[in-house]
């Protein structure tokens, strides 16, 4: 390198310094925490009409909500920020070494969990399933849809400028209500918020947060994803309609985190920062998504990046600095009734975080935080796929073809969903062309028979199939009945088949003429 180059590095090293270090005042820290909380409820109040619903195509500035018959004077409490509210009081009752079963008993003793996993969760919870096992897809049907994710604003504003400390909390303690695509979500959430702290570039930050999930990670290759097409000057719509129909085919709930998030990156992208635009643009993104959760969680980045400057000061005061709540959804009647300021709430907050910032090495001088930089370090895949249900239902099968499915997540009357519910492994066909098959290979005895029960849900049907080889033994449809599962025994003698070795096969088909397709039910599969 010559002199002259080195030189005018040199200059451009000057003007562009990297910062080693946060210096952050108490002050603004509050401010930008309490900006976290607002802009959250703002965005979720504008976005809502919008969640799970053809996407709007005006452009938005109100809050069109209306509450006891008057225009909003106060936040309502609702699922993107009541789970949170419920983990700085699990902080503030255990202390910054909380537990993610400390976090599960204080979810039961709030009664969190309205919808989606975070409902599976708070039912698991109810039974005695503890938090991990309350949100892993042993438990939780929903393990790979957005609870978790809109619940782990927190953790970046309890870290802020620790992105690492930040996806450490969202990946633990978000296994209350969800596990792998789910827990990712999180994990990518509160990194954001927490570099929004030290960065002003909101593309920056995108692109230095995804690097915190594994490459094998779906949500990670869905934000990938964004910003591949966005380097390469495609446009908004182009990149949203990519991510929609590579990830929500695949995941059809339309709660699902994977395409979510990649509506999140994009618009903090093309938002480049700014409150509304942003809002709007993930509102209008495509149909049927989780708009409000989305908004949510690019406000809560612009709110850690500019503070309460950045949000619509109309807006700010239409909520009187109050949030009022005493149930939500499925729960309609909280233990205690939610009645408290939001300027409150961020104080508390706050006074959380500077216990893991002291713990996580920053030093307070005065009134002003110095905070170490802390460079994005990948965490190890955490991949779960619906064929390692088998290792808890019957581990001598395996399972091929399945799909996520979409019943129970967002909205009803989606195709069905892989899951297991005690004895009983529900499945629903990825592709519902080639259908989803449980598959065993052995050696039979001198007298074999397959024995197992075949169910259906209230008003579905489908098609089983049933192979000992290439030979069809059993073909029948099985319909549920109009108020309940029907469930049939079978009892399929493969003596022809003795001593050999043979591979049997039993096919869920869905496309039954004259019927509406559903999940196939097995419970008690047997060699006898």
């Amino acid at each position: 390198m010559n002199r002259f180059v080195l030189s005018i590095l040199l200059v451009a090293l000057a003007a562009f310094p990297v910062r080693a270090q946060l210096e952050l005042s108490r002050a603004d820290y509050v401010d930008r925490v309490q900006a976290i909380w607002t802009g959250q409820i703002i965005a979720v109040l504008v976005a809502m009409p919008y969640e799970h619903k053809t996407a709007s195509v005006l452009p938005l500035e109100t809050l069109p909500m209306m509450w006891r018959g008057q225009p909003a004077t106060f936040a309502p409490v609702d699922d993107d920020w009541y789970y949170e509210m419920a983990a700085v009081r699990a902080f503030e009752q255990h202390g910054i070494g909380l537990t993610v079963e400390q976090l599960g008993q204080q979810w039961l003793a709030n009664g969190c969990g309205s919808w989606g996993s975070s409902e599976q969760a708070r039912l698991n919870l109810a039974k005695g399933i503890k938090a991990p096992d309350c949100g892993h897809p042993r438990y939780n049907k929903l393990w790979f849809t957005l609870g978790p994710q809109f619940s782990a604003d927190v953790y970046g504003a309890l870290a802020p400028g620790l992105p690492n400390v930040a996806g450490r909390m969202a990946r633990e303690f978000g296994h209350v209500n969800g596990f792998a695509e789910g827990t990712d979500g999180a994990v990518f959430t509160a990194a954001m918020v927490s570099l929004a702290f030290r960065e002003k570039d909101v593309r920056a930050i995108v692109r230095q947060a995804v690097n915190i999930l594994h490459p094998s990670s779906p949500y990670r290759q869905s934000i990938e994803l964004v910003v591949t097409w966005a380097d390469a000057g495609r446009s908004f719509r182009e990149i949203v309609a990519a991510v929609e129909d590579r990830w929500h085919i695949e995941y059809p709930a339309t709660n699902n985190a994977v395409s979510n998030g990649g509506i999140v990156a994009a618009g903090l992208w093309f938002g480049r920062g700014e409150f509304w635009p942003t809002v709007n643009l993930i509102a209008g993104a495509a149909d049927f998504t989780d708009a409000d959760c989305n908004a949510a969680n690019a406000a809560a980045v612009i709110g850690a990046m500019h503070g309460m400057k950045a949000l619509p000061a109309d807006r700010v005061a239409q909520l009187g600095d109050r949030m009022v709540g005493s149930g939500m959804g499925t729960v309609k009647e909280f233990p205690t009734p939610v009645d408290e300021p939001i300027s409150g709430l961020a104080r508390r907050t706050a006074a959380i975080g500077e216990k893991i910032l002291r713990a996580e090495g920053a030093r307070l001088t005065g009134e002003r935080f110095t905070i170490p930089r802390q460079t994005i370090v990948t965490q190890p895949a955490e991949r779960f796929v619906l064929a390692d249900l088998m290792q808890y239902w019957n581990p001598a099968w395996t399972l091929e073809r399945a799909g996520c499915g979409g019943a129970g997540g967002g909205m009803g009357g989606i195709r069905g969903i892989t899951h297991l519910q005690g004895d009983v492994l529900a499945t629903y066909p990825r592709d519902e062309v080639r259908g989803c098959v449980l598959i065993r290979r052995l050696k039979l005895g001198s007298a074999p028979t397959l024995a197992f029960e075949a169910g259906s849900e209230p008003s579905r049907a489908w098609e089983l199939n049933v192979y000992a080889d290439n030979t069809l033994l059993e073909k029948h449809v099985i319909v549920g009945d109009a108020g309940a599962r029907k469930w049939q025994r079978f009892s399929v003698d493969l003596k022809a088949f003795a001593g050999r070795e043979t591979t049997l096969r039993l096919f869920q088909r869905v496309l039954v003429p004259n019927r509406t397709a559903g999940n196939a039910l097995w419970r008690n599969l047997t060699m006898e």
